[in-house]
């Protein structure tokens, strides 16, 4: 059995990090799953940070390890400037179109991925987004801006 040393550091570092956190949330109001306190959810996302953690770490140790990967020079094109041109968009556009073209751009960064499927993700993505923070969260924000008449 070979390990991945560099999965091996990152796993552990996932695990530390969240179990810092998680020692650090305790130190605050938990509250109840209705009224949550100032520490629930860092202590929720502590929890799966630490299982983030371990999965990486295990998996460092299953596979043979290999050399340094290439840069994904078009991966980072095209993700880093996806939450740019959201915040750009935002108040013009408004909500449903900024996350429409924001996951148009995020998904050009996979070679396998296809317009058709590009399409059907942004809408996925635009209408879940919407559902979530819209209706069930009742943020408020513009559904469309101002750009588009509205």
């Amino acid at each position: 059995m070979t390990i991945d040393k560099t999965d091996l550091v990152a796993g552990l570092f996932f695990v530390a990090a969240g179990l810092w956190f998680g020692v650090q949330a305790l130190a605050l109001d938990q509250g109840t799953a209705r009224n949550m306190g100032p520490g629930l959810f860092p202590l929720i996302l502590s929890g799966v940070l630490i299982l983030l953690g371990l999965v990486i770490t295990v998996g460092s140790l299953r596979r043979a390890g290999e050399g340094p990967g290439e840069l994904a020079l078009r991966g980072m094109l095209w993700i880093l400037p996806a939450p740019i041109v959201f915040g750009l968009t935002v108040r013009g556009l408004g909500f449903v179109p900024a996350v429409f073209l924001t996951t148009l751009i995020a998904a050009r960064a996979s070679a396998h991925m296809r317009w058709g499927t590009a399409l059907a993700l942004a809408l996925g993505v635009t209408v879940f987004a919407t559902l979530v923070f819209s209706y069930a969260l009742g943020l408020p924000f513009r559904r469309f801006g101002p750009w588009l008449g509205q």
